[in-house]
């Protein structure tokens, strides 16, 4: 019988790639982490790691196991809380992951009512960017993932296996310096900034900024490339290029020295939480998700 405890370890070992390191991670002793991977394969009745080198390398039966693994665990947790909410032992917990401009903006008024309505409810956040958010989903490292994806986008496939619950749409918006010729115009079209020197975001954000401008006819010189908002605006107030940004992250930035315009034609990427299929059902994960819902509504 495969037990959880054996499939958290093998999820670790196959993560950090040995015994010593899983066994750092996991907060337990290597030899213990030897023994539990031992009793595993016994059970499975056929190897699940080789060792190459000095690293551990998963063969086909582990990558099914570690493959599998992720949604068990899920399934278990959300058994738990699901169990002893019913029973009124605890209230829950719920791991959050979000992007950067919805931790400042969104997740802040849905955690105060979650406070003030659920106070027994223990959350936790982490910022992560997709698709690292909807790894971490997926691997049973979070409960709820705020994540993004952008008009045209494949994430739709990409997120088939999870309960999607669309948010809000957030519109691009341009920004230049204040002193710039086209910052009184109020609305800009993207052709309009191909000789413009640009300062571009967070990975994903990086490749629909290329994939937008080589539709307006150009590919933008990306001078500075940076995941942290703020400082994509500062490059931008101190005249050293121009940007687009989604206006949650406007928002959640004091933007001294710039100039925002209106995109056209309009770039809209949609906000979204997702959770897997049994996560849906626990109470804790359930109110959080309404009161998003709810936050984004405002």
């Amino acid at each position: 019988m495969i037990e959880a405890r054996h499939l958290r370890i093998l999820r670790a070992v196959a993560g950090t790639g040995s015994f010593s390191a899983a066994a750092r991670e996991l907060g337990c002793t290597q030899p213990a982490v030897s023994q539990q991977m031992k009793a595993l394969e016994q059970s499975a009745g056929t190897p699940l790691l080789v060792r190459t080198g000095r690293e551990m390398r998963l063969t086909q039966a582990g990558e099914a196991l570690v493959r599998h693994a992720a949604g068990i665990l899920a399934g278990l947790t959300a058994a738990e809380e699901e169990v002893a909410a019913i029973a009124g032992l605890r209230a829950g917990r719920v791991r959050l992951v979000s992007f950067p401009s919805g931790s400042s903006t969104l997740v802040p008024t849905a955690l105060a009512a979650m406070r003030a309505e659920h106070p027994g409810t223990r959350i936790s956040l982490v910022e992560a960017e997709p698709p690292r958010s909807v790894e971490m989903l997926r691997e049973g490292d979070c409960d709820l993932a705020l994540a993004f994806r952008y008009a045209g986008a494949s994430a739709a496939a990409e997120w088939e296996d999870l309960v999607v619950t669309p948010l809000l749409t957030d519109r691009l918006v341009g920004l230049v310096p204040d002193g710039h010729r086209l910052a009184g115009a109020g609305r800009v079209g993207m052709a309009e900034l191909a000789g413009e020197p640009w300062i571009a975001g967070c990975p994903r954000c990086r490749r629909h900024l290329v994939e937008v401008c080589e539709g307006a006819g150009f590919t933008p010189r990306i001078d500075f490339a940076t995941d942290d908002y703020p400082a994509v605006v500062g490059l931008v107030g101190a005249g050293l290029g121009v940007a687009v940004l989604p206006e949650l992250a406007v928002e959640s930035v004091r933007a001294k020295g710039v100039s925002t315009l209106a995109v056209e034609p309009a770039v809209e990427r949609e906000v979204v939480a997702l959770t897997l299929p049994d996560l849906a059902r626990v109470p804790a994960v359930a109110a959080t998700l309404g009161e998003l819902v709810r936050a984004a509504a405002r």
